[in-house]
């Protein structure tokens, strides 16, 4: 694996590519970076698969003095990616990176030519928006009251909650962090990009479904069968349903292209045979 660092707008972003052959596969993610797609990449062996950390996380540094992490400056950066490395190609985003992706074919429309968007968290396709933001809303003010054992385990709270968000949700205490093996004490830090305001762009964009359609690029909005009505269940199918498709259905749960060092362990092979079959 040979590892680069681009320079692009107020930022310095790291990136790696592994593997020769074929049509460039790219894998993102937010906030997660690299790292969490060893075990998918390792599935592709006959592909140059390329990823990277997105600004201000893992490797990658910036220097625009913010620190929300936004689809379009996103999108730019894995647009600077793609050219350096020789596009176009086709693209696995997880996630909030499912969210840059969308806006990436977008602006960009000439660098994907297959994009398998896998769940997507997208509050305002969903019927309850409104209560899906202030369920989202809870987990972010727990964070902030009482640290990350408290803001995460009400995310996993909200995350795992089945179908709408209804008065019964609302009305459930905030959980108990060690219920999830997490330390209850706050060490002080606020950074969480996950929990705190920083992602707040990636769960309130909106696709631009003209300049998507409009877009050479096939589209694929992907969700795992393990899912269920969770959140991010529920935000895939009804971002599938406003581009006018059905999600595709794809082994395990959210994180089911993770190996185990992640903890909570996914299914990489088969999501892997899965992703090649979408890919074609």
């Amino acid at each position: 694996m040979r590892s680069h660092v681009l320079e692009t707008d107020e930022a310095a972003i790291t990136y790696d590519v592994s593997g020769e052959g074929g049509r460039p596969l790219m894998m993102i993610g937010q906030p997660m970076d690299a790292s969490g797609f060893v075990a998918l990449r390792e599935q592709f062996p006959d592909r140059t698969v390329i990823t990277y950390d997105p600004r201000g996380l893992g490797r990658s540094t910036r220097s625009d003095a913010r620190t929300d992490n936004t689809p379009e400056t996103q999108a730019a950066d894995v647009h600077a990616v793609i050219e350096a490395v020789g596009g176009p190609v086709d693209l696995f985003a997880s996630s909030g990176g499912a969210v840059t992706a969308l806006e990436l074919v977008a602006a960009y429309p000439d660098d994907v030519v297959t994009l398998v968007a896998h769940e997507p968290p997208i509050i305002d396709v969903l019927p309850d928006a409104a209560a899906a933001r202030r369920a989202r809303d809870g987990f972010m003010n727990a964070y902030q009251a009482g640290g990350g054992g408290a803001g995460m385990a009400a995310f996993i709270q909200m995350s795992s909650w089945q179908g709408e968000y209804t008065d019964e949700y609302f009305a459930l205490p905030l959980p108990d962090p060690a219920q999830f093996g997490m330390p209850a004490e706050d060490d002080g830090k606020r950074d969480d990009p996950l929990l705190g305001t920083a992602s707040l762009a990636i769960t309130d964009y909106y696709p631009r479904v003209q300049a998507l359609a409009a877009a050479p690029t096939r589209i694929v909005i992907a969700v795992g069968e393990e899912t269920g009505d969770a959140f991010t269940g529920r935000t895939a199918v009804h971002t599938a349903r406003l581009l006018g498709q059905e999600a595709t259905v794809f082994p395990s749960h959210h994180g089911g292209f993770l190996g185990g060092e992640f903890g909570y362990a996914g299914k990489p092979e088969e999501f892997g045979v899965k992703l090649r079959e979408v890919l074609g």
